[in-house]
């Protein structure tokens, strides 16, 4: 019986040069639902190796021509992940010890017991669903890592990107320094997944906001009884994150008292869980961020000197969005197709007037606010532009009134600024830039020409 196309059901090849041997174990293994094919030579099975891997192999060590053996190492070497199961006479037992060294899973001796065979092939089934789910979080973990990215080509983030790559692979404690909305924990991933540590835990805390005793026990963790209700223990964020990643943000906010345990735990890489007696080694790198200035915190004395060096082995500051308003274009195309994609809805870019108030506002709460403002747009907007109207109400008030004491530019300087916008926004896809522009797309063409846009 062959595999049908999508199926999980296990897959098992038999290689027996005995039909009737073949024909029993296929019996018994259909009745858990597996798809089994036989071959009653080895050179067979490695061929249609090639054409459908099988989840499991039950090769006999004796057979005419290669032998069980030989099939078993070319069956490791080209494909690794198919696990196989010797079948051998008593008098062959220590040639499946070989067997085992090879790469075997196990071995099953003649007269085979079809229910010992069936449990044997379960328990390799769980293996392989084991190693399957691994490599899905592997490839998910992958996929998520590269997903990540600090968007922008001003020089200030180049700088950024400089410095994440240049502290990625090293175990140094970072401190990320910029104001609330500029995407510090964002960066904090990229470090971690960039780093040797990619495959380990990333943990993340605010530490704003919470008292000391809040605090001890969210990253310490708690033994039992260590107050009234610690029923259990707890094991901390610290300890849960050991060869990770734990980011705390807002550290400026930290009580006093719990910088002095913070800064222990910094200096000794061991932990105490509240009412605990035995210091735990922890091995875990501390990424810090925080929103103010913590040069001015320690000279306020609100911020313990020793932490802050502690900490700040290497700073990365981040520019608010008001001061890189050329990757204004990027983020906007980057969340249009973000949330374009989350609602189900085709928006290919900003009206004119919804676009002027956006590269003119100056943006308090930086990044985090025009994702805010784009999402809010995608899910209002009945066009496939977001115009001023889907806008919120504050923006809306915006108007040209207000820059009347800016300097304008000429109408054809304007045109060709506005042309170039919409063509970034629409990735230069000129079909579309013409249909947002309400224009032909010949016309575009030579409005680019003329404008120098070609």
């Amino acid at each position: 019986m062959k595999k049908t196309e999508g199926t999980d059901k296990p897959h098992v090849a038999v290689i027996d040069d005995e039909p009737i041997a073949c024909r029993e174990i296929t019996r018994a293994l259909e009745k858990d639902r597996c798809y089994v094919e036989t071959f009653l030579e080895g050179e067979l099975a490695l061929k249609r190796l090639k054409v459908l891997p099988f989840d499991v192999v039950l090769c006999d060590l004796r057979l005419p021509g290669r032998n069980g053996l030989e099939v078993l190492r070319d069956i490791k070497r080209y494909h690794p992940q198919v696990e196989v199961i010797i079948i051998t006479a008593y008098s062959t037992v220590d040639t499946a010890i070989e067997a085992i060294k090879a790469g075997a899973f196990h071995y099953l001796t003649k007269p085979i017991r079809m229910a010992e065979l069936r449990a044997l092939v379960g328990r390799v089934m769980e293996k392989v669903h084991l190693v399957r789910e691994k490599e899905a979080l592997k490839k998910a973990l992958f996929s998520r890592e590269h997903q990540l990215d600090f968007i922008g080509h001003s020089r200030s983030i180049r700088e950024v990107h400089r410095l994440i790559d240049k502290v990625a692979h090293l175990n140094c404690n970072v401190l990320i320094q910029g104001e609330t909305g500029t995407g510090k924990e964002i960066v904090a991933r990229i470090i971690h997944f960039k780093g040797a540590r990619k495959d380990k835990p990333f943990v993340s805390f605010n530490c704003g906001g919470f008292t000391e005793e809040l605090i001890a026990n969210e990253l310490f963790g708690h033994e039992k009884g260590a107050f009234t209700g610690a029923v259990d223990t707890k094991i901390g964020l610290l300890e849960v994150s050991n060869m990770g990643t734990v980011f705390l943000d807002e550290i400026g906010e930290m009580p006093p008292s719990m910088q002095v345990k913070l800064l222990r735990f910094v200096q000794e890489r061991t932990l105490l869980r509240v009412g605990g007696i035995k210091p735990i080694p922890v091995d875990v790198r501390l990424i810090a961020a925080s929103n103010q200035d913590l040069r001015e915190a320690v000279k306020s004395k609100r911020f313990r000197e020793d932490l802050f060096y502690r900490l700040n082995v290497v700073v990365i500051p981040l520019p608010p969005l008001r001061s890189r308003k050329d990757d204004l274009p990027l983020l906007i195309r980057h969340f249009l197709a973000q949330y374009s994609d989350a609602f189900g809805k085709k928006i290919t870019g900003l009206a004119p007037e919804a676009l002027e108030i956006l590269l003119h506002y100056p943006f308090p709460g930086n990044v985090r606010e025009l994702e805010n403002i784009i999402e809010r747009g995608v899910a209002l907007a009945d066009r496939p532009v977001i115009r001023s109207k889907d806008l919120p109400a504050d923006l809306q008030e915006l108007s040209i009134s207000s820059l009347e004491t800016q300097h304008w530019p000429s109408l054809e300087d304007k045109e060709k600024e506005y042309i170039r916008q919409v063509l970034v926004t629409t990735n230069f896809k000129k079909g579309l830039a013409a249909d947002i522009l309400k224009i032909p797309r010949t016309t575009l063409w030579r409005k680019m020409k003329r404008l120098g846009l070609t």
